[in-house]
């Protein structure tokens, strides 16, 4: 039996989201398709590295990764991402006011 091999052994959703609804975030990684984007061709380049973009959705992978849907405005398109291939931009205020609570 061939054993799984997992990305990390660090489960994310036992903290807090790394980003917030709204949020400005750049690109750290070329992302391409994996089969899971309708319309375009498995290996196709969705997201280019550094590529802006403003968090939309936040979502969960496998019961173990927070996946971000990434709104990228000048691509026209929403990506699913992770976080580590993520950087904040700008902050803006939901993070503020999350904090302060």
């Amino acid at each position: 039996m061939a054993k799984i091999s997992r990305d990390s052994e660090i489960v994310e959703i036992s903290a807090e989201p790394q980003f917030d609804y709204g949020q400005k975030v750049r690109s750290t990684k070329t992302v391409r398709n994996d089969g899971t984007f309708p319309g375009k061709d498995i290996g196709e380049i969705l997201v280019k590295k550094g590529d802006i973009g403003y968090v939309t959705s936040i979502g969960t992978f496998l019961q173990q990764y927070y996946i971000y849907g990434i709104d990228m405005v000048e691509r026209g398109y929403r990506v699913g991402m992770r976080g580590k291939e993520l950087e904040l931009v700008e902050s803006n205020n939901a993070v503020a006011s999350r904090e302060a609570a």
